[in-house]
């Protein structure tokens, strides 16, 4: 990237429309929309915060090319806080490459990936964690993920880290005080009302970076295995789940004989559900194919949703899924709650459902999503972690708060403690871009789409 240039891109998606937008930005961006885009009476757009009506032109062939709206955006009232011009044509793919091809004629070039972000970032506008959302938001599948996204844009993040860093570095400044100007070492008490203030700071990193354990899942979707003996009723949960007749649902023990998949969302959440086939004793060599793929299945699963027949005793098959299957990654669900119970004994935390009138999913989704945070509470408007650099830098920011305090309480030299609580503070901005490298930043914007 150079800065002090001027870029341009298509910031609509591939393919037709009803208007398709390029946006340019930079010191020039209104120099050469205004060499293209004419108005009656003919009067250079330069009204910022206006939407301005008249004809895109080429000058050399005295062509009109589209009629078409610019939005003048001045510095450094604009996405990217520089000038920002955004021609909002019809959304023909030819058209809008032709007016591309006139600006870049004139001067600008083709934005590369993420540019427009990153000069936003560059010019405090955003914060990387903000600037991180945007992706978030452009990517989002469901209306949840969404307001996630929505949320991180607003910068809840960071305000969140704000104070965190300011006590931060009130203890660096009180140590590095200490260092300087007091020539005895800082008192036990003193020393004790610091190690109480990085505790301080430390619970609270600690709460959202264990925010990720579900907000992982938010951002990347999960899968969730559904298995049990034949005749459960597994293809009518997944169908449940799925909202749709998607698998074969019969009387017949051994009608699903291969994994089915199907991508819906839970609560929100992508999920890719796997209807398995039934697991049992047989010497039929098609079926025992498919249970051996549905024991994949289950392997490969993050959750497994068990499901045993409530209207009938637990015979071998139900006891074998039961000792088996991983307690730590399953669900049990006991089907056919619509019906009088038969199971023959009490089965520690099942959830009694019903595939065919719907009851008991409520209950089965929020057991769903304790399981995806690992037992912790869920708030789903509170702050989440969902990218894995950020929660690797708050993760690292909490062990060297917790190597200085573990110095502090053996009197080490006031001079090593500062090194951890420095990388601590370090950590903590890579989260924000205070302190990441040009290569990283490139890595992180490369990501993005082209005109974003």
């Amino acid at each position: 990237m150079i800065r002090g240039d001027t870029i341009a891109a298509i910031s609509t998606p591939p393919g037709r429309g009803g208007i398709g937008v390029i946006r340019l930005s930079g010191p020039r961006a209104l120099e050469i929309a205004s060499v293209i885009f004419h108005t009656k009476p003919h009067k250079p757009p330069d009204a910022p915060g206006r939407v301005h009506f008249g004809r895109v032109v080429d000058p050399a062939a005295n062509e009109v090319i589209d009629e078409a709206l610019l939005t003048y955006f001045k510095a450094p009232h604009s996405y990217t806080g520089e000038d920002v011009v955004e021609l909002s044509c019809h959304g023909s793919p030819v058209v809008l490459r032709r007016v591309l091809a006139l600006i870049t004629e004139r001067g600008a070039r083709i934005g590369e990936p993420g540019e427009f972000t990153l000069r936003a970032f560059l010019n405090r506008r955003l914060d990387l964690a903000q600037a991180q959302a945007v992706r978030d938001c452009i990517d989002a599948q469901t209306g949840y993920q969404a307001r996630v996204a929505a949320r991180q844009l607003e910068g809840v993040l960071s305000k969140r880290l704000a104070p965190i860093k300011d006590t931060l570095v009130e203890v660096i400044v009180h140590l590095e005080s200490t260092v300087e100007f007091v020539e005895d070492d800082i008192s036990p008490a003193a020393a004790a009302a610091l190690r109480e203030r990085l505790e301080h700071v430390n619970e609270s990193l600690k709460e959202i970076a264990g925010s990720f354990a579900f907000g992982r899942f938010v951002k990347e979707g999960f899968d969730l295995a559904i298995v049990g003996r034949p005749n459960v009723g597994k293809s009518s949960v997944f169908n449940r789940l799925v909202g749709a007749d998607r698998a074969i649902v019969t009387d017949l023990p051994g009608t699903t004989r291969d994994a089915l998949y199907e991508s819906t969302s839970i609560g929100g959440v992508p999920v890719r559900l796997i209807d398995t086939a039934g697991i049992r004793e047989t010497s039929d060599l098609v079926e025992r194919l498919g249970i051996t793929r549905s024991r994949t299945a289950i392997a490969d699963a993050d959750i497994t949703l068990l499901v045993l027949d409530a209207s009938q005793p637990l015979n071998r098959d139900d006891l074998d899924l039961l000792e088996t299957v991983d307690r730590s990654r399953r669900i049990v669900a006991a089907n056919k709650s619509d019906l009088p119970n038969r199971l023959g004994r009490e089965i520690h935390g099942a959830v009694g459902i019903s595939a065919l009138t719907g009851s008991g999913f409520d209950e089965l989704t929020a057991r769903i999503f304790a399981r995806l945070s690992g037992g912790q509470a869920v708030e789903r408007d509170d702050i989440l972690i969902t990218d894995a650099r950020q929660h690797a830098s708050v993760t690292q920011a909490i062990a060297r708060l917790d190597e200085a305090r573990d110095l502090m309480i053996q009197r080490e030299l006031e001079e090593i403690v500062l090194l951890k609580l420095h990388g601590a503070l370090q950590s903590l901005g890579e989260v924000t871009g205070e302190t990441l490298t040009d290569d990283i930043l490139g890595q992180i914007f490369s990501t993005f789409c082209v005109g974003k």
